[in-house]
């Protein structure tokens, strides 16, 4: 019986299986999460790396351009001889033709006033001249071009300037101020024509962009541009990734111009910020300067594309969870269903019909094997069951058949004791008219004393075959001899009865190992039982002689004394019960014929243990009876017989031709007068006058009675 903690097969392999496969696939769904997490990074970071490589290059080649322009612009007649008011004038086309301008001033060196403006009063540039300034006019172009950031001018006044220009361009942005000196016509060193410029354009931070916002960073490591304005013009030492940002411009200072990229933070609690960095040389400063140039987005944008992948893979995760699921239970239940038939059917087993199999067919092999295993027990089990039940039976029928036994034992032994003590009385008690009545009761008391013995004897051999301690001496006999014994003892029964007897005889001997006692007695109960059982017809005696192979290859030859009568016949049903002790087929016939169905029992025995074989056969009730009784030959085959005789005893025919009745009763009643003279001789030793007294001497031969 099932248990309250136990739990089902199919329980047990859910869990099984759910337990092996969603770690697994909660397993795989985080490794490419974080496979696609990396992939993101890695992309966003190449692209922040090209991103500042392209925002370098395009710093550069702007401040090449403006002072180009600018060399150009302060060159013009306009600006070196002009009126203020036609270089107001001029200033207004060129900054409608420069890029990235801002603000365009002319300085007059030796008062510091403003000439011309078109961004107000406001100086963008210090009026004083540079050393540069003061040399030849035919110098390089290069040295000539001041450049300064705004914020390193004037921090404030950089917001100012950059707050009253364009608010919405200029914050943030690299604002530079590019100075270049004009000379007039004689040469001298008159203005300054100041330009200032916001380099790039800033660009607005969205998710998945990669292009990334713009920060500048001197070799000083003060922040020239940043996507927050107030962080114009401060120390990265001032930052929250100080320690990460130095570095850099260590290498940058070094030499080490390496294009690579970085997680960084500006702020304690802000977000973290994925960044693309390059090193440029400074426009200031060719010679020693660098500038780091940071491509600078945030790590959620840069990994934007990252939730889509994680509500695909938690859909996934979901569909394959779900798909396991639906797979696990198929698969239990191909696996389960199986052995749940088998319980069934095991559990109900007292129910089932006893035609119905147990439940084959199943997909898996070992199952297959576990119900042909079942089959193969329960085979057993109905066997072991239908061997009991026979056992049972049989042993109902063997008590049966041992009562039935009981009785007519007690019957056979009760009548000849009853003649035996009715005979001695009479003769005792003087009731006899003469001396010749006497002996004819002692005579009669003598034959019952006889078949009793021959009781007690059958009765005590039955007793020694069941204890084992049986046994026969054998020797080379000639079986014609002791079958011709046997029949002449049973002559007179059967031509009382008036039955023919029909028997075989052969010219040379059949030599066969048999103990001549026992292969006689058993002749003769075979026999006795056919004349006993045949009330008409005939008795058949006849010898077969056969060959039979055996394993090395020779053939041994037996021969077979087959009895056969036309009597009672048996039932094909009972006469497997013949040869066991105590059994009798018709208990009514063997009372009224006499016997006590241990003939058959013994005589088997007997020819077994002479290395023998007996059989009984009968067509049926009322159609006779045959028993074979085999034993092998110990010399070479003989010839066939030569004839055969029959011999027919009626107690009617006075004329037969082998055996004469008046012939053998007159023998008989010789012999049977000897007998009784020589009794009655011991009797009269021993008897008083007036009476008989008649003494039973009981010894272990069994009784006798005189």
């Amino acid at each position: 019986m099932a248990k309250p903690s136990q739990s089902s097969f199919r329980r047990i392999l859910l869990a099984r299986i759910l337990l092996l496969t969603v770690p697994v696939l909660l397993i795989g769904e985080a490794v490419t999460f974080r496979k696609a997490r990396s992939s993101l990074l890695e992309t966003a970071r190449w692209n922040l790396t090209e991103s500042a490589v392209n925002k370098g290059e395009n710093i550069s080649n702007a401040i090449a351009a403006l002072k180009s322009n600018l060399l150009l612009a302060s060159q013009t007649t306009v600006i070196r001889t002009g009126s203020p008011a036609q270089a107001r004038e001029f200033l207004q086309q060129l900054a409608s033709t420069l890029p990235n301008t801002q603000c365009l001033q002319v300085t007059e060196i030796d008062t510091g006033n403003l000439v011309a403006s078109t961004c107000g009063n406001t100086q963008i540039a210090s009026a004083k001249a540079d050393p540069a300034w003061q040399r030849q006019q035919n110098q390089k172009i290069s040295p000539l071009i001041r450049v300064q950031p705004l914020v390193e001018i004037d921090a404030r006044r950089s917001l100012q300037l950059s707050a009253a220009l364009d608010p919405q361009r200029s914050l943030g942005q690299l604002q530079l101020v590019l100075s270049a000196p004009v000379y007039n016509s004689s040469g001298r060193l008159t203005y300054s024509l100041n330009v200032l410029s916001a380099l790039h354009k800033r660009e607005r931070d969205r998710p998945g962009l990669l292009a990334g916002s713009t920060v500048v960073i001197d070799r000083n490591g003060t922040i020239l541009a940043h996507p927050i304005a107030n962080r114009i013009g401060r120390n990265v030492a001032q930052e929250q990734d100080a320690g990460q940002l130095q570095h850099l411009l260590k290498n940058a200072i070094a030499g080490r111009t390496r294009q690579d990229f970085i997680h960084l933070s500006f702020d304690r609690n802000g977000p973290d910020l994925l960044a693309g960095y390059n090193v440029i040389p400074s426009p200031i400063d060719r010679a020693n300067g660098y500038w780091l140039i940071l491509a600078v987005t945030r790590l959620d944008h840069a990994l934007y594309g990252l939730q889509e992948i994680k509500v695909i893979l938690v859909v996934l995760t979901i569909g394959l969870l779900v798909a396991t699921l639906i797979a696990a239970l198929h698969i239990i239940r191909d696996l389960a269903r199986p052995l749940e038939k088998l319980r069934d059917y095991a559990l109900n087993l007292q129910s089932h019909h006893a035609a119905e199999r147990v439940p084959h067919n199943f997909k898996v092999r070992e199952v297959e094997q576990l119900a042909e295993a079942l089959e193969a027990m329960l085979g057993r089990l109905n066997a072991s069951a239908a061997e009991l039940e026979t056992a049972w039976q049989e042993a109902q029928a063997s008590n049966q058949m041992k009562s039935e036994f009981l009785a007519n034992t007690s019957h056979e032994l009760r009548t000849p004791l009853n003649a035996i003590i009715g005979c001695i009385r009479l003769v005792r008690d003087g009731c006899c008219d003469d001396r010749t009545e006497e002996l004819e009761f002692l005579a009669r008391a003598d034959e019952a004393a006889i078949h009793l013995l021959g009781i007690i004897n059958d009765l005590l051999d039955i007793a020694r075959i069941e204890a084992g301690k049986l046994s026969v001496v054998t020797e080379a006999l000639d079986l014609r001899q002791v079958l011709r014994e046997a029949i002449d003892l049973q002559k007179v029964q059967i031509q009382q009865k008036g039955l023919q007897l029909i028997a075989t005889e052969w010219q040379e001997p059949l030599l066969v190992h048999a103990d001549a006692a026992k292969l006689k007695q058993v002749l003769i109960n075979v026999i006795g039982n056919a004349v006993k059982f045949t009330d008409r017809g005939s008795i058949s005696v006849k010898l077969e002689i056969t060959a039979q192979p055996v394993q090395d290859g020779s053939t041994t030859f037996w021969v077979t004394v087959a009895v056969e009568d036309t009597g009672l016949g048996i039932d094909p049903a009972q006469q497997h019960k013949l040869f066991r002790p105590f059994v009798m087929v018709d208990g009514t016939t063997t009372r009224k014929l006499g016997g006590t169905g241990l003939g058959l029992a013994i005589s088997r025995n007997l020819i077994e243990l002479m290395g023998g074989r007996i059989a009984l056969s009968s067509p049926g009730i009322g159609l006779g009876t045959t028993v074979e009784i085999s034993l092998p030959l110990v010399d070479p085959l003989p010839s066939p017989p030569s004839m055969e005789t029959q011999l027919s005893e009626r107690s009617h025919s006075t004329n037969d031709n082998n055996f004469d009745l008046n012939e053998q009763r007159a023998l008989l009643e010789d012999d049977l007068r000897e007998r009784i003279i020589e009794e009655s001789k011991r009797l009269d030793s021993i008897s008083s006058v007036k009476s008989l007294q008649v003494e039973e001497n009981i010894n272990g031969s069994g009784v006798t009675c005189l």
